[in-house]
Formats: structure tokens, sequence, C-alpha cells
């Protein structure tokens, strides 16, 4: 097994009010290339600490955690920027699309910050879009599109650039049942390969059984790690 991130002991505290709280208290998780791992539990209990730590967002009180054997920590903030825009996608809950751009330049903004021109980047990000089923969209606005259709656009983007690791945040919490499996099949098809790590941050128990392993979260804990692998999306 080729691990893909490494946490250990990840403690990370805010302060509200005067108040310190404690977001993630001594959190150990392992996460393999090629796996899709789900985090769930209640709100409060520090899912989105922990995606944001894993992602670079955010910096833990103490602990370590590496990416693909980098650990953020160790980095200026220019390389952890330039290591995020080339290894990492994100898929928001509520998509980010700029709403003045068309799919495909949407789907083209991390080819254009990683350098690449602009016609070459929405070239491929016409490509992208055909393989989540837009190709017949590339020039609609957001706002011309639905829901489900804004969320391939922005899966297309948090893929275009091939990155390693792909993060989404409540990606089907705003889909119809038919919409929210259709996009996990979809991120199942196209992001989970044995080179990449998909992490889902989710309370939508409709998506559990896409999942390799579920991570339950309770008061900054894992509180217990399940196997969904004997799940087979062929049945």
């Amino acid at each position: 097994m080729s691990l893909a991130i490494h946490c250990q002991n990840i403690v990370k505290t805010y302060t509200t009010d005067g108040q310190q709280v404690v977001a993630l208290n001594g959190v150990d998780l392992d996460i393999a290339l090629g796996e899709l791992m789900m985090l769930v539990g209640p709100s409060g209990c520090g899912k989105t600490t922990l995606i944001s730590i894993i992602a670079g967002i955010l910096n833990q009180d103490s602990g370590r955690c590496e990416l693909f054997g980098e650990d953020f920590q160790s980095m200026s903030n220019k390389d952890q920027l330039r290591f995020r825009a080339v290894n990492i996608g994100f898929v928001f809950q509520a998509y980010n699309l700029l709403p003045s751009l068309n799919a495909a330049e949407n789907v083209s903004v991390p080819l254009i910050i990683n350098g690449m021109k602009r016609s070459v980047a929405e070239r491929k990000a016409k490509d992208v879009l055909a393989q989540v089923g837009l190709g017949e969209r590339t020039q609609s606005l957001p706002a011309q599109l639905s829901g489900g259709q804004q969320q391939r656009v922005a899966i297309a983007r948090a893929l275009v650039h091939s990155p390693r690791l792909i993060v989404c945040d409540e990606p089907t919490s705003a889909l119809d049942h038919k919409s929210g499996h259709n996009v996990m099949e979809l991120l199942k098809q196209v992001a989970v390969q044995h080179d990449r790590v998909l992490v889902i941050v989710t309370h939508d128990a409709r998506i559990f059984s896409f999942a390799d392993r579920i991570a339950e979260m309770d008061d900054g804990h894992i509180v217990k790690i399940s196997n969904q692998t004997s799940h087979h999306l062929d049945r």
C-alpha cells in the first residue's frame, strides 16, 4: 500500500470570543493512493478542519501531516501555493464558479494559474467537460446551467490539471438523489485512479456506499474507520 496522506496526532484549536475551542484533538489518519475516503460526522466535529490541514490551507498546532511525502509546514508560503496548484483539486459545496466565465473558461482556470496558454488551457478544458458529459455546454455561463451541471463543471475544474489529491466538501448535499448518485459515479470513474486519492466530507448517507473507507468523526476525534470494499458499482 502506497500512502498518499499520513496524519499523526494532529491538534488544532481556535479562539472564539476569548474561549479556546479544540477542533482536532490528536487525529491519526492514513489514506492510500487509489482510495476514496469519506469523512463523516456531526457539524462541528472537525471534518472541514481536517481536510483543510491535509490540503495545506490550515496549519495544525501540533502533530504531523504529510501529503505525498511532503510536509506543508516545512515549505515556504510560495512553495505551498505552488504545491497546491499542481497537486490538489477542490470541489466545493457552493461550486464557486465565476459567473462571468463560461464553462470552458471556468474549467481552464487551474491550468492558466499553472502557466498554460489560455487557448491551450481552454482546449483541454473542453476535453474534460466532454468527459463529464458537458461537451455541448462548454460556452454556457453558470446561470444557464442546472445545479447538477454546475457541479459537473466544478468537478471538471478540479480534475483538469490532473491533481493527485481531489478534496470534495459536501459535493452532493444540494442535489437530488439521482443527481447525487450520478456525481458520485462520475467521481468514482474519473477521479479514483491508482495514482490519485479522493477525500470527501459529507453528511449525505445516500452516497456512503461509494467509499472505500469511512472515517467517522466526533468531537475532534476519529472514533471509527469502516471498510466499504465489498461494495461494487457494477452490481
